[in-house]
Order: C-alpha cells, then sequence, then structure tokens
C-alpha cells in the first residue's frame, strides 16, 4: 500500500501511517529500531532496496530523507514537505516514508524526522553518500545511537578515513570496516591454528580502498608488527600474508569469492569469502547497537602512527602504521616485539560480528 502526500506535515504522515496499518491490518507491533537513511535523489532507490532486504532480519520504520535543492531562487525561499508512506508488500517486512524536504525545511530535516521516529526504540542513521565529517554533531546524527556511514562512498576515500578518526564518537561505524569481518574471522581462525610468532604482515589489495586501509591498521594494532600495504588490480581485497616463526600464513582472494587459506605444513582449504551486497552490510550493523570499540582502536592507531611518522602521501593515511610496497603513499613501520597468536592480545582479534544492492568493496 503506497500513499502520496503532497505539501503535508509530519502530524499528517502519522495519520496515514495509522490509516494505513487499519487498512492492511498490520499492527504497529514487532518494529525493533528506527531507520534513518540520509541520501539524494540518485542513491534513494539503491539504499532503500538495501534496507527493505536487511528489514527480514530487523523489521523497522525506515525514514527516507532526501533534500531537494531548488535550482530557482524563488523556490528556494518556498518550504515544502512532500511524503511517500509506504506498508506492507512495498515497505519490507516494516514501515516506510520517504520524505522530500524544498526550500528553508531542508535545513530542519531533524524537526521533520523527530514526530516520526518509533517511542522507545533505537534509532540507527545511515548515510549511504555524502555523510558530515563529523557525524554525530550532525542534526540528523545526533538522533542516533548508531551513525553509520561509508568512506567507500567519498570522493577520497582512503582520506575520509582521516576525518572519520579525528570526529570519531562511540557509536560511529562505517560499512569499510563491516566489509572486511569476514576477513578477520578468518585470520583470527588460523592464528588459533598455530603456536607461532607473528613477524611480519602484508596487505594487498586496491589502491586507495578504505577496507584495505582498515584491515591493514587493525592488523598492525592487534599484533604490534610492520605492516606491508601493497596493491593490486583487485577487486578489494585480494589477500593477507602472514609472515611467523613456523611459517607462511597466507590467505588469498583473486576472483572476489573464494579464497584459499594456506597454512604452513597444512593442506591448503578452499573458503567462501565473497564479496557482500549492501543489504547485508547493513544488517549485520543493525545487529548490534552498542559502540564498537574495536573499530575506533584500529581507526585511530592508524592516524595516531601517521601523525607521529607523518610520512604518508597527502595527509591520507593509506599507510598509517605500515610500509607501502607500491607507487603509493609511503610510511616508514615501526618494529615492534610480536606477539603469540595465543596471547591475550591476539585472541582479542576476533571478528566483530558475522553477516545487507551496491557490490561491497572489501
Amino acid at each position: 500500500m503506497k500513499t502520496d502526500l503532497t505539501d503535508t506535515t509530519a502530524s499528517k504522515i502519522n495519520k496515514a501511517l495509522v490509516q494505513g496499518r487499519r487498512a492492511i491490518g498490520t499492527p504497529a507491533v514487532g518494529m525493533v529500531l528506527t531507520l534513518v537513511i540520509v541520501t539524494d535523489e540518485e542513491n534513494a532507490y539503491d539504499a532503500l532496496k538495501a534496507a527493505n532486504d536487511a528489514s527480514r532480519e530487523h523489521p523497522s520504520r525506515t525514514l527516507v530523507v532526501i533534500k531537494r535543492v531548488s535550482r530557482s531562487p524563488r523556490d528556494r525561499t518556498k518550504s515544502r514537505l512532500d511524503a511517500e508512506v509506504r506498508l506492507g508488500a512495498e515497505a519490507g517486512t516494516g514501515e516506510t516514508v520517504v520524505l522530500r524536504l524544498y526550500g528553508e525545511v531542508a535545513d530542519h530535516a531533524d524537526s521533520v524526522v523527530l514526530p516520526l521516529l518509533l517511542p522507545d526504540a533505537p534509532v540507527v542513521v545511515w548515510w549511504p553518500v555524502n555523510a558530515p565529517l563529523d557525524p554525530a554533531k550532525d542534526p540528523l546524527g545526533a538522533l542516533g545511537q548508531r551513525r553509520v556511514t561509508d568512506t567507500y562512498a567519498a570522493e577520497s576515500p582512503v582520506r575520509e578515513l582521516s576525518a572519520r578518526a579525528d570526529a570519531y564518537t562511540p557509536g560511529d561505524t562505517d560499512l569499510s570496516w563491516t566489509r572486511i569481518t569476514p576477513w578477520r574471522s578468518m585470520l583470527a581462525a588460523a592464528l588459533d591454528q598455530v603456536t607461532c610468532e607473528v613477524e611480519a604482515v602484508e596487505v594487498e589489495g586496491e589502491e586507495f580502498n578504505p577496507s584495505c586501509e582498515l584491515l591493514a591498521m587493525w592488523l598492525a594494532n592487534r599484533l604490534d608488527v610492520p605492516v606491508t600495504r601493497s596493491l593490486s588490480s583487485g577487486p578489494g581485497l585480494t589477500g593477507v600474508r602472514l609472515g611467523t616463526s613456523c611459517g607462511p600464513i597466507v590467505l588469498d582472494r583473486a576472483d572476489g569469492t573464494l579464497a584459499t587459506l594456506s597454512i604452513h605444513g597444512q593442506p591448503d582449504r578452499a573458503v567462501a569469502l565473497k564479496r557482500r551486497d549492501t543489504s547485508e552490510l547493513i544488517a549485520e550493523e543493525l545487529r548490534r547497537l552498542d559502540p564498537d570499540d574495536t573499530y575506533a582502536a584500529a581507526l585511530r592507531y592508524g592516524v595516531d602512527r601517521l601523525n607521529v611518522d607523518g610520512a604518508a602521501d597527502e595527509g591520507v593515511p593509506a599507510a598509517a602504521g605500515t610500509t607501502t610496497k607500491a607507487p603509493a603513499a609511503k610510511a616508514p613501520a615501526a618494529k615492534a616485539p610480536a606477539r603469540k597468536p595465543g596471547s591475550a592480545a591476539a585472541k582479542k582479534a576476533t571478528a566483530k560480528k558475522a553477516p545487507a544492492k551496491k557490490a561491497a568493496a572489501e
């Protein structure tokens, strides 16, 4: 069921939601959160489709905020709110309201969204593109317990990581971090199978890919060993090589679907490591709403090392705390004592979660 409202108000939208539920016989109970998607008209369809797919696992009220820019100076002074209220099959397993804001009301989107939030339910704000530099201080971001960005969609993806670290507030996360969850899980599981010391690490992937940089930062932070960042033609992350005192551990994925795990002294194993859709990524982020301390530690570690070494190209933390093997940003690796994989620090290097229409970039 779909209801179009032109030049409307938040009160009329709430009334349309109630009437729509009565018409299709669907109660309001069962929705676990409010997902606020802040996007533009071009990317609204993809983001909404991903949210609807994720709602099968997390029934929610989805509010899509689209700020429309008027071309005529006269129209910029006219404030108007148009809405589409979708329920039933058109809204996944929850409710969807598409809000289009014109004129001055676009500068006060939080005042429009606030009356539409589910009472006593957590709020997650997601920017598929064009995220603010400080999501927590954004008027809409301030409404959420979790704030989800995607540096891969930025014009300078890796440079954006520096801004994310400077403005980090508990509750912030990024889909570039979510994309490497399977990699972190696989590497942690591989280290649990050996009793050797890790001496060096190499992370291979596309240039200026934020997921590659975050994985390098995480490994450097957790293992305290030199991490080399090498470049490949992709897609995304293509391999991680751990040099240990007992021989190499290699996780190689050349085709973006199937990876090979090689541990010295053991037969090679094929492991599923496919690139996930956005719906899977956002569904993973909605599984837990507490601050992601592991993400914060990896992000801050990379930028802190960048500030100390001062050797990254144009301020990009592409190799913060790492060396780089290719004509890219170079930062000297600071050697530190290696930790045994079986130690408490290494055991902390576990995956954040497990498995949300754009192909993932890991």
